[in-house]
């Protein structure tokens, strides 16, 4: 697979969900292994934020990203719209602190998408291929989010909230190709009896019935409600009874489980890369999104480099005479003359044994006599006592080559002179040192 970009720019405008400011997004193609970032143009001299793991900073009712005290947020639904579009290279820039709302969904981001189109670059995509289970857990809320392997990615989401209007809720996604028309539309939602506490800690200024489910399932009097919608600045609307209180129908009847999902998939975007594996979500939320998202990169970094996927329809970069002619197999897979060849290449460049004849300082070394199978070992001779001599190198005795490759017997039958010392009638065994120390 290729790295992606899109085939030209586009715009979007709309109210930011938290601050309730105008502001405008453009998605414009980038380069090969540039990313996903994202850039404030409404602040001078700033650089693009990459949005990955590491750079999140806050999950309170969205995911916000920052480079020092440079802050973006509500960066979820655009992220899940680019990576469900195959997206790897572009660049968002924002006039504003925040992401557009629009819908509440990811549905506008997908249809620009669509019509710009997407072009393939000359880079292969990073892909994080899970071979084992990687679990995270919040003992405090009981929500959880764990991948094992699959073919493909796919998410399953499981969601539950002490309410009589939305109790236990699942999704499932088993291809990105069907995220456009099986999860984009799906919209946030709230609940009326947590809005006033978010307003107060100067969140969601810019909610209102357009873009976003909102949720009555606690008795309030119709005098509450209307406060509430003055504080919103929205209009007020009568409630007789517990539901979705939107005009507009349900997408889905599972519609809250399916945005719970179009946030599992903008957050695990963050690990930058293809995923796959089936992630399998239990109440989640941001923030166990994004700590799992920090886990996987965490643990993509101490594997810098995963084992490839092995494709036997490909053609092979090697075969098995090239490899033969690169590595320096051990006998019986090489002829003698190959391992003679190997064997004197590998003395000379070790400095583990030397032919007779080339010996250079034959009054500091030992030497036993040179043959085609027999390689001389050099060793250090005491300067007290010549009849002492240790081996610069830890090899094996003749016994255990013999019971060990089987080599020595048939190709290494030359001794030490016997006056040199007792560990001179060992016999060293060239195929094990070469495989105990190259």
């Amino acid at each position: 697979m290729k790295q992606c970009t899109l085939k030209s720019a586009f715009t979007i405008k709309g109210k930011g969900l938290h601050t309730g400011r105008e502001i405008e997004a453009t998605f414009k193609p980038a380069p090969d292994n540039f990313g996903r970032k994202f850039l404030r143009i409404d602040v001078e001299g700033a650089a693009p934020i990459e949005a990955v793991a590491e750079n999140v900073v806050e999950t309170c009712r969205g995911t916000v990203i920052a480079s020092g005290d440079l802050k973006i947020s509500t960066i979820e639904h655009a992220m899940a719209a680019l990576y469900a579009s195959n997206v790897d290279n572009c660049l968002v820039e924002l006039n504003g602190p925040e992401v557009p709302i629009l819908d509440g969904s990811a549905k506008i981001f997908m249809d620009k998408i669509e019509e710009v189109g997407v072009v393939e670059q000359t880079e292969d995509a990073a892909v994080y291929v899970v071979r084992n289970r990687t679990t995270v857990k919040d003992s405090e809320t009981e929500a959880s989010i764990c991948v094992i392997p699959d073919s493909d990615f796919c998410v399953d989401v499981m969601i539950e909230f002490n309410s009589v209007v939305l109790s236990n809720q699942f999704a499932t996604l088993d291809s990105l190709d069907d995220f456009k028309t099986q999860i984009a539309a799906s919209r946030t939602f709230v609940f009326v009896r947590e809005i006033e506490e978010l307003v107060k800690h100067d969140l969601i200024k810019g909610g209102d019935l357009d873009n976003a489910i909102v949720i009555y399932d606690t008795p309030v009097a119709q005098s509450e409600l209307d406060r509430i919608a003055d504080m919103m600045n929205v209009p007020r609307k009568k409630v007789s009874e517990f539901g979705f209180i939107n005009s507009d129908e349900l997408v889905f009847k599972n519609e809250p489980a399916r945005h719970k999902l179009l946030d599992v998939v903008g957050d695990v975007a963050l690990i930058g890369r293809r995923v796959q594996g089936r992630i399998i979500a239990t109440c989640p939320g941001h923030t166990i999104n994004t700590t799992f998202a920090k886990k996987v990169r965490r643990e993509l970094k101490r594997q810098e480099v995963q084992a490839p996927v092995y494709n036997p329809n490909e053609t092979p970069i090697m075969d098995v005479n090239r490899i033969r002619e690169l590595l320096p197999h051990r006998y019986p897979f090489l002829p003698l003359r190959h391992r003679t060849a190997r064997m004197r290449l590998y003395a000379r460049r070790r400095g583990v044994a030397h032919p007779a004849s080339e010996c250079r300082n034959r009054t500091d070394s030992v030497v036993c006599r040179y043959s085609s199978a027999c390689c001389s070992v050099q060793y250090d001779v005491g300067e007290e006592n010549s009849q002492v001599v240790r081996p610069r190198f830890d090899h094996r005795a003749a016994s255990d080559c013999g019971s060990s490759c089987g080599i020595y017997s048939a190709h290494c039958r030359r001794r030490f002179a016997d006056s040199l010392a007792p560990n001179s009638h060992k016999r060293i065994c060239y195929w094990c040192s070469i495989s105990r120390f190259s």
